[in-house]
């Protein structure tokens, strides 16, 4: 078996990715939050001290995006060309689904930094919330879709 991130002397190395084509690159992923009722009406109407807890997590999940490279020891650095977070709140089952798109023009995909964004998105929405509600879960962490490169379009059949 080839091994991509190991060099000749079995050390690890970031792949060369000089010799790829530039291609429009987006990818999509989600990350569900499970919280108490309560928690997500708090949440919801503005009601939790630290302050706006989407508006925030919707900074830290951009935020995290753009930092992927420097978190994933074997990322390329990527100049971002669009990052989007959105938030749907389902009171039936108590959850905020996070999802994360990003674009880039590039010769590697985006979808490390689409993942990223999404997990600190769900992370933000934990610590600002945390003290109404310790026992949140983070779930689904997934990728839902990619375009671009070698691979084409890839989307996520449930």
């Amino acid at each position: 078996m080839d091994f991509t991130h190991f060099n000749n002397d079995g050390y690890a190395r970031m792949v060369d990715v000089s010799e790829k084509n530039d291609t429009v690159r987006v990818a999509t992923a989600q990350a569900v939050v499970h919280m108490q009722p309560a928690t997500l009406q708090a949440i919801k109407s503005g009601g939790v001290k630290k302050g706006d807890v989407l508006g925030v997590a919707q900074v830290a999940g951009i935020m995290g995006a753009k930092q992927t490279s420097g978190l994933i020891p074997m990322c390329h650095p990527l100049m971002l060309t669009s990052v989007n977070i959105e938030f749907a709140m389902n009171e039936l089952n108590s959850t905020i689904t996070i999802r994360c798109q990003v674009k880039t023009t590039g010769k590697t995909g985006v979808e490390m930094e689409a993942i990223s964004g999404v997990s600190i998105a769900a992370m933000t929405i934990y610590d600002m919330s945390k003290a109404i509600d310790r026992w949140m879960k983070i779930t689904d962490i997934m990728l839902l879709e990619k375009m671009g490169g070698k691979s084409g379009h890839v989307k996520r059949e449930e």
